[in-house]
Parts: structure tokens; sequence; C-alpha cells
């Protein structure tokens, strides 16, 4: 699915499909942590399965107020234990499919609001 939005007011998810997720208009086929001043590439979940705390904390340093995490096709909810560190840092984590995941965080980009989503590409 293609997206139209304003890539000049920071990182834009363009388009997203089967294996792939496009940002202001660069195709990505690996998950990644996408935020409106920085791409983190070496985010590398497979699926949901695979997430290790160590991955949630990464998300976590990002220090965005918003953490969204994108499942993949479908919308899977990590192992509360996985989610420990989130809660106890005070913060929230939407976890959504990633075609939602990707439209939320284009939005809250847009509002200038402080937003990272890790995106699992499968």
């Amino acid at each position: 699915m293609k997206l139209h939005t304003d890539p000049r007011t920071g990182n834009t998810v363009t388009a997203h499909g089967d294996a792939y997720i496009a940002i202001n208009g660069q195709r990505y086929s690996g998950s990644l942590i996408v935020q409106p001043e920085a791409i983190d590439t070496d985010w590398r979940v497979s699926a949901v399965s695979a997430l290790q705390a160590a991955d949630i904390e990464k998300l976590l340093a990002s220090g965005a107020d918003i953490l969204i995490l994108g499942t993949g096709k479908r919308q899977q909810f990590p192992p509360l234990a996985l989610l420990k560190p989130v809660i106890a840092a005070g913060r929230t984590l939407d976890v959504m499919d990633t075609p939602a995941a990707c439209r939320t965080y284009n939005i809250l980009m847009s509002e200038g609001r402080a937003v990272a989503a890790a995106i699992i590409i499968e």
C-alpha cells in the first residue's frame, strides 16, 4: 500500500507491503525502528516469537514518549514478561499489525509527537 504524506516533517512511511517497508521512498526489507529523526536498521527481529528483552530495551532507549510495535501481517501480543520494563518505565507500548503501525506512526509523527515504531518485517 502506498501512503501519501509530507516527508519534510521527518522520516515518513511512504509504502509498505509483503516483506518490505519504504521510508521517505527508500525500501527496507528487514525489521527496524523508525523515529522522525532516525532509522535503526540494526533491530533484527523476525517475528514476535523471536522478541527478547534486549529488543524491547532498545525500543525504550529511543527516548520516545509513544512506542509502537508493528507485529507483521497480524496483531500478536508479546509475552507479558517482555513488557515489564515498559511498565516499570511508566510507558506504554501500543501493539498492532504492521500496516496499522505504519499509519499510526505517520499520524503521530506529523503531529510532532515523540514517537518510535518498531516494525517487524516478515
